[in-house]
């Protein structure tokens, strides 16, 4: 008898998984729209959806006219039934940023890394500041808060205190979420930066509507998700996706991570910057931080930083076509902050570059575009992180116990 109320349970909950996500993903939809995409029973339907609406987390939103007979009733996922907070730890700063349950950024917080190897420690107190902080700027209960989703370099073991592992950072085996939780009772989730916005992507942005493709981020670092059939693809442990750090030239220029030859050592801002400085009689491109000499480079228009450019639109369509050889993507999306600065201005000669460096098949295959969710992309997928526990447990919360409490100091880390 136990077992047989386990599976009922469990069906019962998988259904209102299918549904939630459905609402949630496409909404605002009516019952009979969820039957026929769901192939659940119209009684089915109404039934959970009847809950879910009697739980506050589903909400009617207006109605449309059917076919010979009564108005339908649209649902959508009640946007201030919880909220969601994401961060972005990136090589130059520490972004945090706060949404309701309709991905409506509410308040944001930033705070700058000025040390390449920066501190797990001062990285966790900036990102508990920042919760904190923007949930101070909208007055939002702590206890309504879902979850803290955080995105950082490197590779993340998908456990409890989520370690990272991030040469580029200098962090070997940092447990990112143990700091955090020290912090703050609200749930943890860490994931890699580029994984995070490829999840953006593929649900809301330019990836949508694909089964198989790739999303690129390129920053300061340079990573990818890869999505097949669909799914996410992780690896055995969790690194895949480490684009950047394929070899683009043989015993070319050193990479942060310590090799050589790296595709990130050629693309990623901080080696664009650098590969000009030594073009340019050691004279750096202008500005106070990394995004802003980016920028003046690119609005240069001096014949060295034209030449540093179209270099680089270069290695980056053999860095794109590799990734049309490997996977057979149906679209390679390209987003990041430098990333889309260069795709902006360069797009038509990155595809050109890719068709060049690619088989003939497969790049007719593939359409490559830029990333539609803008520069905070990264933050927003971290906040998804929470949104798809949530929608895998049908919007059941797995404990009765809700967060109550944010600190801005954390535990010291452990070694």
């Amino acid at each position: 008898m136990d077992a047989r109320r386990t599976t009922v349970r469990d069906m019962r909950r998988a259904n209102r998984s299918l549904l939630l996500t459905r609402i949630w993903l496409d909404g605002p939809l009516s019952r009979h729209e969820l039957g026929q995409s769901t192939a659940l029973s119209l009684a089915s339907v109404s039934n959970l959806v009847g809950e879910m609406i009697a739980e506050g987390l589903v909400e009617e939103a207006g109605s449309v006219e059917s076919d010979g007979g009564r108005p339908r009733v649209l649902l959508r996922v009640a946007p201030a039934h919880g909220y969601l907070v994401g961060a972005d730890v990136g090589e130059t700063r520490v972004q945090v940023e706060l949404f309701d349950l309709a991905m409506t950024a509410l308040a944001k917080a930033e705070y700058p890394i000025a040390a390449a190897e920066p501190d797990p420690d001062d990285v966790a107190a900036h990102l508990l500041h920042g919760l904190a902080a923007v949930l101070e700027q909208a007055g939002v209960d702590p206890a309504a808060v879902l979850g803290f989703g955080v995105a950082v370099s490197g590779t993340v073991e998908r456990t409890l205190d989520a370690v990272v592992h991030a040469q580029t950072l200098g962090w070997d085996g940092v447990p990112l979420g143990a700091l955090l939780r020290a912090g703050t009772d609200i749930p943890v989730h860490v994931d890699n930066g580029a994984k995070t916005l490829g999840q953006a992507e593929m649900w809301f942005g330019a990836g949508r509507g694909t089964r198989h493709a790739v999303v690129a981020l390129v920053g300061s670092g340079v990573g990818a998700c890869v999505v097949a059939d669909g799914v996410g693809y992780r690896g055995a442990h969790s690194s895949a996706g480490e684009w950047g750090h394929t070899t683009i030239a043989y015993g070319g220029r050193r990479c942060r991570c310590g090799n050589l030859g790296c595709l990130e050592a050629y693309v990623g801002a901080e080696g664009v910057l650098d590969r000009f400085r030594q073009a340019n009689r050691g004279r750096p491109a202008p500005g106070g931080d990394e995004e802003t000499a980016f920028g003046e480079l690119l609005r240069a228009g001096s014949r060295t930083a034209e030449k540093v450019l179209d270099e680089t639109v270069g290695y980056l369509g053999a860095g794109v076509a590799t990734l049309v050889n490997l996977f057979n993507p149906e679209r390679v999306v390209l987003g990041g902050w430098a990333g889309l600065a260069l795709g902006e201005r360069y797009l038509p000669r990155i595809r050109e570059a890719t068709a060049r460096h690619a088989l003939r098949q497969p790049y007719a295959q593939t359409s490559i575009e830029l990333c539609r969710l803008g520069p905070d992309a990264v933050a927003m997928g971290a906040a998804t992180l929470p949104m798809a526990r949530l929608l895998r447990d049908g919007g059941v919360p797995r404990a009765a116990a809700r967060p109550t409490t944010v600190t801005a100091r954390p535990g010291r880390r452990t070694r």
